[in-house]
């Protein structure tokens, strides 16, 4: 009886080291600590904030001049929904962004089997803006017209916030209805 309990008390040891040596690893891959990126000491870097359809969301430090592409390679990469056509991974990446990388599907319905209707902002006239975007008023599809016409096409889905008009609360309620190219 000695030996048994002896043997039993090895094995729940031998279980607490390994599993405590999974658990360092694991906290390492969800900081984005994967060594894919990184920033030696004295270099320029730049911070930028991922989330929506990626793997690990977060913010992660990057060289200077990295674009969006690097960003979501530190991010694991983008999901199977994610929807390309609302963001663009040549953008050259500035201090402090943030990036949101918009579902394809509608992420609430389990069996969704039809992409999300989705409107261009960058060829939408006023009234396929007002109309696609339940968001948006007429005032605000104005707005981002004449802001995309004053400043040209949008490079990114956030610049929508530049627009008059369009606060934090809007941009989460049409973040998903928008892209960038058809």
């Amino acid at each position: 009886m000695f030996k048994v309990i002896i043997g039993v008390l090895a094995v729940t040891v031998v279980m607490l080291i390994v599993l405590a040596g999974v658990d360092a690893m694991s906290t390492d891959i969800v900081e984005g600590n994967t060594g894919n990126s990184y920033v030696l000491e004295g270099e320029a870097s730049i911070e930028a904030t991922i989330s929506g359809e990626v793997v690990r969301p977060g913010t992660y430090l990057l060289e200077e001049g990295a674009k969006l592409s690097d960003l979501i390679q530190s991010a694991g990469g983008v999901s199977g929904n994610a929807d390309s056509r609302a963001y663009d991974v040549s953008f050259v990446l500035e201090g402090k962004m943030s990036f949101y990388i918009a579902p394809l599907f509608d992420t609430s319905d389990v069996c969704a089997t039809e992409p999300i209707a989705k409107v261009n902002i960058n060829t939408a006239s006023k009234g396929e803006l007002d109309e696609g975007v339940s968001a948006f008023s007429s005032s605000v599809a104005q707005a981002i017209v004449d802001y995309r016409n004053g400043n040209g096409p949008f490079s990114r889905i956030e610049e929508l916030k530049d627009v008059k008009g369009i606060g934090t609360a809007t941009f989460e309620k049409c973040k998903d209805f928008v892209v960038l190219r058809d």
